[in-house]
C-alpha cells in the first residue's frame, strides 16, 4: 500500500486498535508533512515524502470547528457514535498554532453531540514545555505522548528529532503532567542506514523502564508497526516479548494496553 497522508481536516471513523471507534481530526496541511519528528516507522512517510504541495498551509480554527460540527451532527443522525475523537494526521498536532483554542472548540462540540466520547491527542510532547499545548493537553481525556526509549541514541536513530531535542528536557516536560497523561512508546527492530535498530534489548529497556517509573503515567500503550513504514528493512516485535514488556511495566504499578 505504501505510506500515505491524510486528505481532509476530518478523517474516519476508524476502527483504532488501542482507543475503538475513532473520528480522527487532521490539523495539518492535507499535502505535506509537517512534524518535530522524522521516525523511521511513520506510516506519512518520511517529513517530505508524500507532499504535493510546497504549502505549509493549515486548516484555520474556523475551518475545523465547521467539519467537525458537520460531520459529528452526521454522525448523530446516524446513530453511529464514536468512542473517542482523535487527534491526529499529517505529522504533530500540536504544531498547529490555535491548538488550544481548537481542543476547546473540540470540547464543547463533543458535549454537544456525543458527550460520552472521549478526546484524545496522539504528541510526540516536543512542544509540551509551550504553556498553550500543555494548558490544552490536560483539558482532553487522553493525551497520549510518545516516548521511544530511554536511551537519547535510540531515539535518535528511531524517531529522528529536530536538532534542538532533548530526552532530558523531554522526561522533565513528562513529569509535569504529574500522573495526567499516556505514554505510548513503539517498538520495532530492523535496519536503518546500515545501523541495527532494535528498542527492546536489555539496555533500552531497562532505561525505558526507569523513565516510566519517574514518569508515573496513568497509563502505557505499547505497540508495534502494522502499516507500511517510512524506511524499509523494520518488523514488528512479537506479541509475546511485547507481553513480557508490558508485563515488567504492570510489576511498576502502571496499567499497561499491549497492541501487537
Amino acid at each position: 500500500m505504501g505510506t500515505f497522508l491524510f486528505d481532509k481536516i476530518i478523517f474516519g471513523p476508524v476502527q483504532s486498535r488501542r482507543l475503538g471507534v475513532s473520528l480522527g481530526v487532521n490539523l495539518l496541511p492535507v499535502n505535506k508533512k509537517i512534524c518535530t519528528f522524522n521516525c523511521i516507522y511513520c506510516e506519512c512517510g518520511f517529513n517530505g515524502d508524500n507532499n504535493t504541495s510546497t504549502s505549509t498551509r493549515m486548516p484555520s480554527r474556523m475551518e475545523v470547528r465547521v467539519e467537525l460540527e458537520t460531520v459529528l451532527k452526521q454522525m448523530q443522525a446516524e446513530n453511529n457514535a464514536p468512542n473517542v475523537i482523535t487527534f491526529a494526521g499529517n505529522g504533530e498536532p500540536t504544531v498547529h498554532k490555535d491548538f488550544e483554542h481548537i481542543i476547546d472548540d473540540t470540547i464543547a462540540l463533543r458535549n454537544t453531540y456525543f458527550p460520552d466520547a472521549k478526546i484524545a491527542v496522539l504528541s510526540n510532547a516536543t512542544r509540551i514545555q509551550k504553556d498553550s499545548v500543555f494548558k490544552a493537553l490536560l483539558k482532553v481525556d487522553d493525551n497520549i505522548l510518545k516516548l521511544d526509549s530511554g536511551l537519547e541514541t535510540t531515539i535518535q536513530l528511531l524517531d529522528q528529532p529536530n536538532p534542538d531535542f532533548s530526552l532530558k528536557k523531554l522526561t522533565e516536560g513528562l513529569m509535569a503532567f504529574k500522573g495526567q497523561a499516556i505514554i505510548q512508546t513503539m517498538f520495532v527492530r530492523g535496519v536503518y542506514q546500515g545501523k541495527k535498530i532494535d528498542n527492546t534489548i536489555d539496555a533500552d529497556i531497562k532505561s525505558w523502564l526507569e523513565l516510566i517509573q519517574k514518569v508515573s503515567p496513568k497509563s502505557v500503550m505499547i505497540y508495534t508497526i502494522e502499516r507500511d513504514t517510512a524506511a524499509n528493512g523494520l518488523v514488528k516485535v512479537p506479541l509475546d516479548e511485547l507481553k513480557n514488556i508490558a508485563q515488567q511495566t504492570e510489576d511498576l504499578g502502571i496499567s499497561t494496553q499491549v497492541s501487537g
